[in-house]
């Protein structure tokens, strides 16, 4: 269980797991043996509501930073993730087909999206955030929505 930077902006509580590293968009990536597991922060499931639906790439999809790895449909947006690191999907979350709430619920452990075999990991780790910075933005994006709804 990794340790989290939490903070709450009006209502809300959003948390930021100190484990893995951070693109500003909110997509988070994480060593896992060999592989690069990806997913999304709480901040960017909570802000775009529930999640109906999960449609990632295909194992053995070549993926640059940037690339669409998956489409989480929610109640209130189609939200298109980007890939925080290069190279080959390995491995797609099979918890998503059967239960897409699982990013909602748990979107640190269960509802991650995808594996990627990483072409470069320590390139790609350097251009993402800390866990520090991605909160510092996170808690900023937050507040500044709560202040313009």
């Amino acid at each position: 269980m990794p340790d989290f930077l939490e903070t709450t902006v009006d209502k809300f509580i959003f948390r930021v797991a100190t484990d893995r590293h951070y693109a500003p968009d909110g997509a988070w990536a994480m060593p896992d043996g060999d592989r690069i597991r990806v997913g999304v922060s709480d901040f960017l499931q909570q802000r775009n509501g529930d999640v109906a639906f999960v449609e990632a790439r295909r194992v053995g999809t070549p993926v640059a930073v940037g690339d669409e790895v998956a489409l989480v449909e929610t109640i209130k947006a189609n939200v298109e993730v980007p890939s925080p690191v290069a190279g080959v999907v390995a491995e797609v979350n099979p918890a998503l087909a059967a239960a897409p709430e699982v990013v909602n619920q748990d979107p640190y452990g269960e509802g991650w999206l995808v594996a990627v075999e990483a072409s470069d990991w320590p390139a790609d780790r350097a251009a993402l955030l800390e866990p520090q910075a991605y909160f510092e933005l996170m808690r900023r994006q937050a507040e500044e929505e709560a202040a313009n709804p």
